[in-house]
């Protein structure tokens, strides 16, 4: 396997090519979105992995990492640094860090930034050809502004009024934290 040229870009490196690459999360490009935190991405944007998802997240006090969701693929969640709520079947469970969370396919679930600390999650993600994902409407996940008013099937629908998803400079190291 050939390692994958690393491309500067305006809003950090990404890999260019196919291959192996190691990358700091203090160099790679970020994205934002008001409300949704910042994340980053490990893989070529044009070459996304048809296996595995796999990036940081960093989310502010209140802020979702999405919309509370069920898929058909397994996901799963380590927090590296503060706090977070993950609320899972409609429960809310306070995750500090080191505290993961496993998500069989069909766990309905969010997470939503908690404490006076940004929290740095890790998420991975398998990915399988014919995937689907359903937003449940959920009382719990809606308390913290992470829920759909009526369920759907339809990423369009439930991220509909959404701002547009923007590049933003790395987050990392996260301020007070070793990271």
């Amino acid at each position: 396997m050939d390692e994958a040229r690393l491309e500067e870009t305006p809003e950090g490196v990404v890999p260019a090519t196919g291959g192996w690459f190691i990358m700091n999360l203090s160099q790679i490009a970020w994205e934002t979105l008001p409300g949704g935190g910042t994340w980053c991405s490990f893989e070529a944007p044009a070459l996304p992995s048809p296996l595995l998802g796999i990036g940081v997240h960093v989310l502010g006090p209140g802020e979702s990492s999405g919309m509370y969701h069920a898929e058909s693929n397994q996901e799963g969640f380590l927090v590296l640094s503060g706090e977070c709520i993950a609320i899972v079947e409609g429960q809310e469970r306070r995750m500090r860090p080191w505290d993961y969370l496993h998500c069989p396919p069909g766990t309905a679930h969010i997470t939503v930034g908690a404490g006076a600390e940004p929290c740095a999650l890790l998420m991975v993600g398998t990915r399988a050809p014919g995937s689907t994902l359903h937003y449940p409407a959920e009382p719990a996940a809606a308390r913290h502004g992470a829920s759909v008013p009526v369920s759907t099937d339809s990423p369009e629908a439930a991220y509909a009024g959404r701002p547009p998803v923007t590049p933003a400079p790395s987050p990392w190291p996260l301020t007070g934290r070793d990271g």
